[in-house]
């Protein structure tokens, strides 16, 4: 399982930093009030991760995060049986033991796994709230502490990775975006400890690679990508060298997209 299934399993004990741009905590807790599922809508990098792990804290749950990808099965999320010293063993699964410990279960990029994957969650996504655990004969029914999240970047949708509306009409959308200036360069400061007028360059660095999404990039910067080139900047790195490396080299390999991002660069710093 530990080949096939990438997760990170723990309970949040210090407070994570995150700045809310709208009314989405709000939503979140009336969703998780009244049990309904949840899902984290926006582009790659704009803190989706981080509002999970923020809300897990605040709710005081233990939160189960599971990168989904192409080879995710069925029973990577539920369980299965296993040879271990000479005895076949049951496994439980991150799903079902997010669902026994009462915690929240958060399927980071959804569209990446095999739709004949992702309709294991569909009972625990409705009224029924309840994991059939087959090759236990089981059923486990979710307590009402137990919450799924799933997310996904709508920028990357196609007819082959989308999601169905069988699962999408089950769930609570919360749209994500990036950061206004104000709040970005807040976020850049704090996490990386560089001045207001290194966060204030890269802001302005991020919006007009932003404007080039769909006019030779797929995606502009990132706030992740910012703080990447931040970090470097702080720790020493030459400015312009730091944006290479962490936010234009990153985006494409496209060389003359390259030249034109180094261009972008230069001018700001």
């Amino acid at each position: 399982m530990a080949e096939t299934i990438r997760t990170e399993e723990y309970i949040l004990e210090e407070e994570p930093y995150y700045l809310p741009s709208g009314k989405e905590i709000d939503i979140f807790e009336s969703a998780y009030r009244n049990l309904i599922p949840v899902i984290l809508k926006g582009p790659t990098g704009c803190g989706k991760t981080r509002f999970m792990q923020y809300m897990a804290w605040r709710l005081k749950r233990p939160l189960i995060t599971i990168s989904c990808h192409d080879d995710l099965t069925a029973s990577d999320l539920v369980g299965r049986y296993l040879v271990r010293g000479g005895e076949t063993v049951w496994i439980d699964g991150p799903l079902t033991r997010a669902v026994k410990a009462g915690g929240f279960c958060y399927l980071d990029e959804i569209v990446e796994a095999r739709k004949d994957t992702t309709v294991v969650i569909h009972p625990l996504a409705d009224d029924r709230r309840i994991l059939p655990v087959e090759k236990l004969g089981e059923l486990l029914k979710a307590p009402p502490e137990f919450l799924l999240s799933i997310s996904y970047n709508p920028g990357y949708q196609s007819v082959l990775k989308d999601l169905k509306q069988s699962t999408r009409q089950r769930f609570l959308a919360i749209e994500f975006s990036y950061p206004d200036r104000k709040l970005e360069k807040e976020i850049i400061t704090h996490e990386t400890g560089v001045n207001e007028i290194t966060s204030e360059k890269l802001v302005n660095l991020a919006e007009k690679t932003r404007n080039l999404k769909d006019r030779g990039l797929i995606e502009g910067a990132s706030t992740r990508l910012l703080i990447h080139a931040a970090k470097l900047i702080a720790s020493g790195i030459e400015p312009r060298k730091a944006c290479e490396v962490a936010i234009t080299s990153p985006l494409t390999d496209d060389h003359e997209m390259l030249a034109a991002l180094s261009e972008l660069v230069s001018s700001i710093f």
